[in-house]
């Protein structure tokens, strides 16, 4: 029944990206001290879901339209290599964790805010 709501839909796939990405920055992370590893990253949701849905309409003038920092579509993280040939620097790696964290729990509080809503209104 929630499947069949867009935006239920779309916080589905937006925390199914979250997880994804989670898992390569643990990945990363478990690497740090594997001679020759690269580290990865997902591209960003928002390239996802223009991918998903075709080209983005601005509403109005006054929104933000698409920048070209999200126009790749797949990313191997570039900096630089320990003697080893690994690149993983575990300090950008850890932040880009903290921030993966922080969309997982915004992308839940507003599932349960919505469904919180859903069920107000039908009287549940």
């Amino acid at each position: 029944m929630l499947g069949d709501i867009p935006l239920f839909q779309l916080a589905d796939r937006r925390l199914a990206w979250i997880d994804s990405r989670q898992r390569l920055l643990a990945q990363n992370i478990a690497n740090a001290d594997t001679p020759g590893w690269k580290p990865h990253d997902l591209p960003a949701f928002s390239v996802d879901l223009r991918k998903a849905s075709g080209t983005i309409v601005r509403t109005d003038p006054a929104h933000l339209g698409p920048t070209a920092a999200h126009a790749d579509a797949s990313r191997q993280l570039h900096g630089e290599r320990a003697p080893d040939g690994n690149a993983v620097a575990l300090d950008d790696q850890l932040a880009r964790l903290a921030e993966t964290e922080t969309a997982h729990d915004l992308a839940s509080d507003l599932y349960k805010k919505y469904l919180g809503f859903f069920r107000l209104a039908i009287g549940r």
